[in-house]
């Protein structure tokens, strides 16, 4: 347990961290041709509670909450300053059907079966205990609702799983990507069936400041590792492509 709560606060002040650095942030999670693809995907109807998980900066809050005002959408983060950032936008712009809300990052705060859906967009390999986390999940959907997850997950000749490694090199509490076979399982665990999927990549930057030990890695894995993700250093920018499983999921 105090493994899991030590990790919790990392990520938390990591991404505190992150979410001061404005534009470096964006340009690393943003994508709008992502985002379209994303809400072409989602099956949301009308008068539907959603549940945001690890909303950030409400990168996906705001748009459906915009697209949909019939719709409920709330947000769910360990990172109160985000947060905080994001109440204000609402207000600022009128989005009267999205709320914000903390937690500890283990229980969700809200009863069974309250949500139709939720969804989750480059959050999950930050969390912890991902078995207790897709448990609350499965808790909170209502049978018949949905789960949406996007993540990156390890190229497939990643045997090593250099990309963890180098996750982590920021001390972020980065935990793991997962398969689309781990995900199938871990989600099919707790009752909720595998509906349909989409593929994507994402090609971001990380400072190379931030990148303690980068060097020692790439010593550690096999080179046709490391250059089947693209791996280029451009002054103090490390860029390297990804392969995102974009998942939906329905509770039996």
């Amino acid at each position: 347990m105090a493994d899991i709560e030590s990790s919790i606060m990392a990520t938390k002040q990591g991404f505190e961290n992150s979410f001061s650095s404005g534009d470096f942030y964006n340009k690393q999670t943003q994508d709008e041709q992502h985002l379209k693809n994303i809400l072409d995907f989602l099956p949301i109807n009308a008068d539907m509670k959603i549940l945001d998980l690890g909303t950030g900066s409400g990168y996906l809050s705001f748009p459906i909450a915009k697209k949909y005002s019939n719709i409920s959408v709330i947000g769910l983060d360990i990172v109160e300053k985000a947060l905080e950032v994001n109440r204000f936008r609402a207000k600022e712009e009128q989005i009267r059907n999205i709320s914000f809300i903390t937690y500890n990052g283990i229980e969700f705060p809200f009863s069974d079966s309250e949500f139709d859906m939720v969804i989750s967009r480059y959050a999950l390999h930050h969390f912890p205990d991902i078995q207790k986390s897709i448990s609350e999940v499965s808790r909170v959907l209502k049978r018949g609702g949905f789960l949406f997850v996007s993540d990156p997950t390890p190229n497939a000749n990643d045997t090593s799983r250099f990309v963890d490694g180098y996750m982590q090199l920021k001390k972020d509490g980065h935990i793991k990507f997962y398969t689309k076979e781990e995900w199938l399982q871990i989600c099919g665990k707790y009752g909720l069936q595998f509906k349909k999927s989409f593929d994507s990549t994402i090609r971001f930057p990380k400072k190379k400041d931030t990148a303690y030990g980068f060097d020692k890695l790439l010593k550690k894995h096999d080179k046709e590792i490391v250059e089947s993700y693209e791996l280029e250093v451009m002054g103090n920018e490390i860029y390297i492509t990804e392969q995102v499983n974009n998942i939906l999921f329905c509770k039996r």
